[in-house]
């Protein structure tokens, strides 16, 4: 299972990325977990300083924008 969390603080940008993560998943049979995080000493901490910021597997893996649907789709391949 591979372990997402949205960095964020609720904003649309994080909102569309979450719902982008999570659709894709369920089209691609692919169980996940995701976290929506909204603390900033949290955020800050994985070096995010734009978001929403999402975090795959421990690894920082984008970062200031809402990610195209064919890079969500690669992370749930890797």
């Amino acid at each position: 299972m591979k372990t997402f969390k949205v960095l964020g603080g609720g904003c649309r940008n994080c909102e569309m990325t979450a719902k982008a993560i999570a659709q894709a998943a369920k089209e691609a049979g692919v169980e996940i977990q995701l976290e929506k995080v909204t603390d900033m000493a949290e955020i800050l901490g994985h070096g995010v300083m734009s978001t929403p910021g999402v975090v795959l597997d421990g690894q920082v893996v984008h970062a200031g924008g809402v990610p195209a649907p064919d890079q969500v789709r690669a992370w749930l391949d890797e």
